[in-house]
């Protein structure tokens, strides 16, 4: 960052698990990194009456040592750096006060008014946040003024294009961030960097070279304590059409014509713009009944708490998408996401065309005849590009073998993803951040999966989802990557 940060950072729902649990911790972070000067100060806004400004800075000192922080360190950063705003029933008032408690602060600090709201609260009371806001006229200030939003943006398109016109009847589009982590990872990122730095990728990057993608973002875990979001969300709504969108959109996008936020951005939405209809005959949607996890047994997604018995929700998806652009026509597209899976994975994989002529057929399985570069998302973030090298000693038989990069090898630390996006937040650059467009072009595209007319097809936990699934890549020769 060019200079130090004066501003006061307010967290909408900031005793909630969210702000416990990533935004707290991560402004912390980034405070001890040097990273946001001195007058980077924080007002927490929530429900809870009896805590005032000790009580807070109390939360905030237990919050921070649950993540290993020492004590002292946490309460010494609360004492100085942080306050506590009741809000009430939401009414004027309330922001009233919320606009008071930020004025004085700023003055106590001589802060110039700059201002972020983030909205650590859940998506029903987003509406009701920006209007407080915008009526009690905080959407502008002496300085600047940024408002973050977290995912889900709307649960289809009619809600999406309703909450971006309530925001933009407040918010300039320039002010708003829409938050979704996976873009604040490093491999995330560093996509870019991999395709427009090194031209021997970039000139691969095409229909000529590609003969299909995979994004694959699975988790082992259930659904917790979440299932009054979950069974009104899924998996669509929850994984596929942001995280997942957001990496096809990566992989997809042209070169853009500058290395900022508008030109990326741009890129982003026109890719997404190129996808084709998607086709009922290309979703497989499934739900996790019970089995295994880590060799330990684990419910069914109807046996978890608040979860109706005859729930309809599907927690795994899979469907192919085509892009069609000169760059990536004819080239399949296969996203996968769900709950109680095998384990923990996020990752893009591009299978690159065969040789034209195949002279090791007594060699190896067909496995063998393709590259495939696979890059890991998380946990362990980093590259991999898969060729055939011949194995010692005779007869002539091949093998699959890695050429790699892990990021935990090369670098001693990695930034949270909360920390790299909050930063470019404070610093004033949306790079890293969903714009309108691409919000409602997304929803646009999985209007088929989302009318609730598909077959839900059971899973056990612990796998990788619905049998269907691999008969989805399987038609057209095809198949997941697994390792």
């Amino acid at each position: 960052m060019s200079a130090p940060v004066c501003a006061v950072f307010t967290i909408f729902g900031g005793t909630g698990d969210l702000a416990r649990r990533k935004v707290l911790p991560a402004l912390y972070a980034l405070h001890r990194a040097g990273k946001t000067g001195e007058q980077c100060l924080v007002l927490g806004v929530a429900r809870e009456t009896a805590l005032g400004d000790d009580g807070y800075r109390q939360l905030v000192t237990d919050a921070l040592a649950k993540g290993g922080v020492p004590a002292a360190d946490a309460r010494a950063w609360a004492d100085h750096y942080v306050w506590y705003q009741t809000i009430d029933d939401g009414g004027p008032e309330d922001y009233a006060a919320i606009g008071d408690k930020i004025r004085g602060i700023e003055r106590e600090r001589k802060l110039p008014g700059n201002r972020v709201f983030y909205l650590a609260i859940p998506p029903a009371a987003f509406a009701s946040t920006v209007e407080g806001l915008g009526e009690a006229k905080l959407n502008t200030s002496p300085g600047w003024t940024r408002l973050v939003i977290e995912k889900p943006f709307g649960r289809d398109l009619a809600s999406a294009r309703e909450l971006n016109a309530l925001v933009h009847r407040w918010f300039q589009e320039s002010q708003i961030y829409r938050i979704d982590h996976y873009l604040g990872k490093e491999t995330v990122q560093n996509l870019l960097v991999f395709r427009f730095s090194n031209a021997v990728f970039e000139s691969l990057w095409n229909r000529d070279h590609v003969d299909s993608v995979q994004i694959t973002v699975a988790e082992d875990i259930g659904i917790g304590s979440r299932a009054g979001y979950y069974e009104q969300a899924g998996v669509v709504r929850d994984i596929i059409q942001n995280h997942a969108t957001q990496l096809l959109a990566l992989v997809a996008m042209e070169v853009p014509a500058a290395f900022d936020a508008d030109a990326i951005r741009s890129e982003k939405i026109k890719a997404l713009r190129q996808v084709g209809l998607i086709d009922t005959h290309e979703i497989v949607l499934g739900q996790y009944g019970a089995g295994m996890v880590d060799n330990a047994p684990v419910a069914g997604y109807r046996d978890e708490p608040g979860v109706a018995r005859d729930s309809r929700t599907p927690t795994f998806a899979a469907l192919k998408v085509e892009v069609d652009s000169w760059r990536w026509q004819g080239v399949p597209f296969y996203l996968r996401a769900g709950k109680r899976m095998a384990r923990r994975l996020t990752e893009i994989v591009v299978h690159f065309r065969r040789a034209p002529v195949w002279l090791f057929e007594h060699s190896g399985g067909r496995d063998l005849r393709s590259n495939v570069l696979r890059l890991t998302i998380q946990p362990d973030e980093g590259f991999a590009l898969y060729f055939n090298a011949k194995a010692p000693g005779q007869p002539m038989d091949l093998e699959r073998l890695p050429l790699d990069f892990n990021y935990k090898e090369q670098f001693a630390e990695l930034p949270e993803a909360y920390q790299t996006l909050l930063l470019e937040v404070l610093d004033g650059d949306q790079t890293l951040f969903v714009h309108a467009d691409e919000v409602e072009t997304a929803w646009a595209l999985y209007a088929p999966v989302l009318d609730g007319r598909q077959r839900i097809i059971p899973y056990e936990a612990g796998t990788w989802g619905p049998y269907e699934a691999n008969d989805l890549l399987q038609r057209e020769g095809n198949h997941w990557f697994y390792h």
